[in-house]
C-alpha cells in the first residue's frame, strides 16, 4: 500500500513555530517588563533618597517652612504682643508694603544699599581682575603666597576684621591718624562722619571680598588657551589690545558670575555696618538688611520686617535678571 508523505507546505515548520513563539513570547515579555524594571529603578534610587533625606529634612525645616511663614507674616501685624498670644495676629493685607514707601528710614536704607552696591561692586570686580592679571603674568613661585594673602580676609571672622579696621580708622589712636600726625596732618573721623562713613565701609568690603574675585578671575585666565595669546602677539597685538580683544571677551562668563554673586552679597550687606557703625551716624550707614534686623529683633515688628525681606528679595531678583540679560548675550 502506497503511503503518501504529507506536503511540507501543509505542516508548520516546528522550528519556525518555536522561533515565532519565542518571538511572540519575547514581545509579550518585553511588554510586561516595564513593571519589574520600574521596581528595579526605584530600588536603585533608594540609596540616593536615603542619603538626601537628612538634607531635605533640614531644608524643609529651616529654609522652606520659614520662607513660606515669612511671606504669610508679611501680610499680618505680627509683633511683640503675639509672643504671649500667637492667635491675636490680624491680617492687614498690603498695609506693611504700602507703609514701607512712606518710611523715611527705610527709603534711606534702600538708598544707602544701592550706594554701597554701585560703588562697591565695580571696585571689587575691577580690583579682583587687576590682581588676577598681575598674578597670572608673573611672581612665579610666590603666586601661592599672594593667593593666600589676598584670600585670607575672606575666611577671617568679621569681628576680627572689624577690630582691625576700627583701629586703622580711629581718629585719635589709629594707624592712619598716627601716619598723618607724622607729617603734621590731622586724620578725619572716618566712621563718625556722614560723608565718610559709608565710603569707609565700602573700602573695607572691597578689601575683604577682593580675594574671592581674584581667585575666580585667576582660574578663568589660566583657562584661556596659550595659542590664542600667541596668535594675537604674532598679529602685532600689544598688551592693551590683547587684554581688550582676547582676555576680556574670553573672561565674560567668569565676569558674569563674579558680578552677579558680588552684587547679591552687597545688596545683603549687614555685618559691616552692624559691627562697625550700627547704622550711624544719623542712619548714614543704615542698610536694608540692618534695618530689617532692627525692626524684627529690636522693635519686634515681625510683620513689617517680613515685608522688608520680600521687597529686598524682589530687588535682588530684578537686579540679577538685569545683569544676566546684559551680560549673558555677549557670552554666547
Amino acid at each position: 500500500m502506497a503511503t503518501t508523505t504529507p506536503s511540507r507546505r501543509g505542516v508548520p515548520d516546528r522550528a519556525h513555530a518555536v522561533r515565532s513563539g519565542a518571538g511572540a513570547g519575547g514581545a509579550a515579555g518585553r511588554g510586561r517588563r516595564p513593571g519589574p524594571r520600574k521596581d528595579r529603578l526605584s530600588v536603585q534610587n533608594l540609596p540616593g533618597w536615603m542619603f538626601s533625606t537628612p538634607f531635605l529634612a533640614l531644608f524643609l525645616t529651616f529654609m522652606a517652612v520659614p520662607i513660606v511663614a515669612t511671606f504669610v507674616m508679611s501680610f499680618t501685624d505680627f509683633g511683640l504682643r503675639n509672643v504671649a498670644d500667637p492667635f491675636a495676629t490680624e491680617f492687614v493685607g498690603v498695609e506693611n508694603y504700602a507703609r514701607l514707601f512712606d518710611d523715611e528710614r527705610f527709603l534711606t536704607s534702600l538708598f544707602n544699599t544701592f550706594y554701597f552696591v554701585v560703588l562697591g561692586v565695580p571696585l571689587t570686580v575691577g580690583a579682583g581682575l587687576f590682581a588676577a592679571v598681575l598674578l597670572n603674568r608673573g611672581v612665579g613661585r610666590l603666586r601661592t603666597f599672594f593667593r593666600v594673602g589676598f584670600y585670607a580676609p575672606v575666611v577671617t571672622s568679621i569681628v576680627a576684621v572689624a577690630v582691625v579696621w576700627r583701629f586703622v580708622l580711629d581718629p585719635a589712636d589709629g594707624l592712619i591718624s598716627g601716619l598723618a600726625s607724622e607729617v603734621g596732618l590731622r586724620s578725619p573721623d572716618f566712621l563718625g562722619s556722614k560723608a565718610l562713613a559709608m565710603p569707609s565701609l565700602i573700602v573695607m568690603a572691597v578689601w575683604r571680598n577682593l580675594g574671592t574675585a581674584m581667585v575666580l578671575f585667576l582660574a578663568g585666565l589660566q583657562g584661556i588657551p596659550a595659542e590664542v595669546r600667541e596668535a594675537a602677539r604674532l598679529d602685532g597685538a600689544g598688551v592693551w589690545q590683547e587684554f581688550r580683544r582676547i582676555t576680556v571677551p574670553l573672561l565674560r562668563p567668569t565676569m558674569l558670575y563674579v558680578s552677579v554673586m558680588t552684587t547679591i552679597g552687597f545688596l545683603n550687606v549687614f555685618e559691616e555696618p552692624f559691627v562697625m557703625t550700627e547704622g550711624g551716624p544719623d542712619n548714614a550707614t543704615m542698610t536694608v538688611s540692618l534695618d530689617m534686623y532692627e525692626q524684627g529683633f529690636k522693635f519686634f515688628h515681625m510683620g513689617y520686617a517680613s515685608a522688608m525681606a520680600y521687597v529686598l528679595f524682589t530687588v535682588i531678583l530684578a537686579v540679577t535678571l538685569l545683569q544676566l540679560r546684559l551680560l549673558k548675550d555677549k557670552t554666547r
